[in-house]
């Protein structure tokens, strides 16, 4: 599962981020940012209250998702409990987005759930949310390639 990887990759990342920080605190160097976080999507997390708490929750997300289809995924890795409050906007424009680059996947790997998917969503409809995120009025994301 890529969301899985990728939102690993986000974690360890986060956590490198923030270890590089409390060091360079520590030197009293003052650092606001760490530099190129590495993925982009990874600024939809850094825009929380606490990074490394919603990744984690977005984590705990994937997890159940991937015991509801039979898989398994290592909870173990995933080292803080989900916060089941959090709610992290994302645009209307990314949603159909993300929705449009799911479609062609299941084209390609399961026509038949692809098929069933898109009788969901026409051009008009706002697709789902995750438990985590709430959509709000707006265009896709900067961060994604234009490609």
């Amino acid at each position: 599962m890529s969301c899985w990887q990728d939102a690993l990759q986000a974690q360890a990342e986060l956590t490198q981020q923030k270890q590089i920080q409390e060091k360079l605190a520590q030197e009293k160097i003052g650092l606001t940012s760490a530099g190129d976080p590495g993925h982009p999507q990874l600024s939809r997390f850094l825009d929380t209250h606490n990074p490394q708490v919603a990744i984690a929750t977005y984590l705990h997300l994937i997890i159940d998702e991937a015991d509801a289809r039979g898989h398994s995924l290592d909870g173990k890795l995933v080292p803080l409990p989900p916060d089941p409050s959090l709610r992290i906007p994302v645009t209307t424009g990314q949603l159909r987005h993300e929705l449009d680059l799911l479609l062609d996947d299941l084209a390609r790997r399961d026509p038949e759930r692809g098929k069933q998917l898109n009788a969901l969503h026409d051009s008009s409809t706002i697709p789902m949310e995750a438990a985590v995120f709430v959509a709000i009025e707006g265009s896709v994301e900067p961060w994604e390639s234009s490609s």
